[in-house]
């Protein structure tokens, strides 16, 4: 936008200067065209009167100590033809022949003049036209053309001024185009101050909303008043989403807190009656509630861990994630031993560190591998490689259960969804949201593919700490 406006204040002036220098400068080569005219037309007129009797009385040699004395002075050349056109009288003795009265500019308007016609303003004296001024006037003596006087004159002077003045515009221009650029630079950004914080901030609130950070305001940052009540407007803004999300993740990790203890105690009372219901109808009726019971505790289990995700605000602690891959996947190795699934390593080995919330690294290889072990088949394994990149590293989870058609892999990170083909497999369809959460809280990538011989591969790239 900056240079968008700056573009503009620059048109503007362009125009300007193009709109006053043009007819400015075309005014001064009229000017200077209108001047030089005048001046020798007057003075060929003068001859023409000087040469009346000289030409009646046959004697135009009279004539010539007077035009030789003006081309001395005036550098102009002068020269009389009589009615038949034939030079009679030159400024410049035989040197006249290097005036050409038969080339189109001279013969003109010496046939003009003798048909009785004053010679007309030329066009404007263009600097690089170094064409020489021409005029021709009628020798009239009793109402009869009785020959011509014609002066050639150079105009060089002339147009050496006009250039001179056309420089003077053209700096003028440019010195114009230097100063609106000096303005407007600092005027630009100062209209456009808020606007660039209110664009970082609008980029910021959407990641500090979701790590539960406090959005950073924009303030009174200058700039027009408008846009400073835009940027109060918009601090108002973020800080009710701020507080709408606060308090909803609150009602959420509170909710299912508080839920546990019931929970836990209906789970007990539960136990408790096993062994004391002897009809089998009530016999499946208890244990349907003791298995709608724990999925509901494990739903409120995936709700905490959400709720921490979202609420893992604050800075980022580096982890050495070789060292978390290998202890969790210790811990794991128990539950696939017991399933007889394997659980293979790829580490990098070099320690490399990566920054993520507190405990977050534990819990998104707790999520992954639950939801591998859930779908591996027996007699598989499972692969975790952990691959370091130069400023990138990267983790990935890869099972060899029956993957997701794919289709389905964008609605994978949704919170409480399922594929309709894993109905049956227990689980609250939070795992992989929370593992999104951290990730991108991360300031990490994620990635889900299926890759060749089955199954479903789960990719996380990290900036290395």
């Amino acid at each position: 936008m900056r240079v968008r406006l700056q573009g503009i204040v620059l048109t503007l002036v362009a125009l300007l200067v193009f709109g006053l220098g043009i007819p400015l400068a075309t005014t001064i080569a009229a000017g200077a065209q209108q001047d030089l005219f005048l001046d020798r037309l007057t003075d060929t007129a003068r001859f023409a009167s000087l040469a009346q009797r000289p030409l009646l009385d046959n004697k135009p040699w009279l004539l010539e100590p007077d035009v030789r004395r003006y081309t001395e002075v005036y550098g102009v050349q002068v020269v009389v033809v009589d009615q038949d056109g034939r030079p009679v009288v030159t400024s410049l003795g035989p040197a006249a022949a290097r005036i050409d009265l038969k080339s189109e500019r001279i013969s003109d308007p010496v046939h003009e003049a003798l048909a009785g016609r004053r010679s007309q303003p030329a066009g404007l004296l263009m600097p690089w036209d170094s064409t020489p001024l021409v005029l021709a006037e009628p020798v009239l003596a009793d109402g009869e053309v009785r020959g011509a006087v014609l002066t050639v004159s150079d105009t060089g002077a002339e147009r050496a001024d006009v250039l001179w003045w056309w420089l003077l515009l053209a700096a003028g221009g440019i010195l114009a185009f230097v100063l609106a650029l000096a303005v407007a630079i600092p005027v630009v950004r100062w209209i456009l101050k808020p606007v660039k914080r209110l664009d970082d901030a609008t980029g910021a609130l959407v990641a500090s909303v979701v790590s539960g950070r406090e959005a950073e305001p924009v303030g009174e940052s200058g700039g027009p008043p408008e846009l400073r009540q835009l940027g109060r407007s918009f601090d108002r803004m973020a800080e009710s989403v701020s507080g709408a999300l606060a308090a909803q993740r609150a009602f959420v990790a509170d909710a299912s807190h508080q839920l546990r203890n019931p929970l836990t105690a209906l789970k007990i009372r539960l136990g408790n009656l096993e062994g004391h219901v002897a009809d089998d109808v009530a016999a499946a009726d208890l244990e349907a509630a003791r298995v709608d019971a724990g999925r509901l505790h494990q739903i409120l289990d995936g709700l905490l861990s959400m709720a921490r995700a979202e609420a893992s605000g604050g800075e980022l602690d580096p982890v050495v994630l070789d060292e978390v891959v290998a202890e969790r996947v210790a811990d794991w190795s128990v539950v696939g031993e017991a399933r007889d699934v394997r659980l293979v390593v790829d580490a990098a080995g070099d320690g490399v560190r990566v920054r993520m919330p507190p405990r977050g690294a534990e819990t998104i290889l707790d999520a992954l591998l639950d939801n591998a072990l859930k779908f591996t088949a027996a007699g598989t394994d499972i692969r975790i490689a952990v691959e370091h990149d130069g400023d990138r590293v990267r983790l990935s989870v890869r099972d060899h259960g029956p993957g997701l058609p794919p289709e389905e892999l964008d609605r994978a990170l949704d919170r409480f969804w399922r594929s309709p083909a894993h109905q049956n497999v227990p689980g609250s369809g939070l795992g992989l949201a929370i593992v999104s959460e951290l990730t991108a809280h991360s300031d990490g990538e994620l990635e889900l593919d299926l890759p060749e011989g089955g199954g479903l591969r789960v990719t996380m790239t990290f900036p290395a700490a």
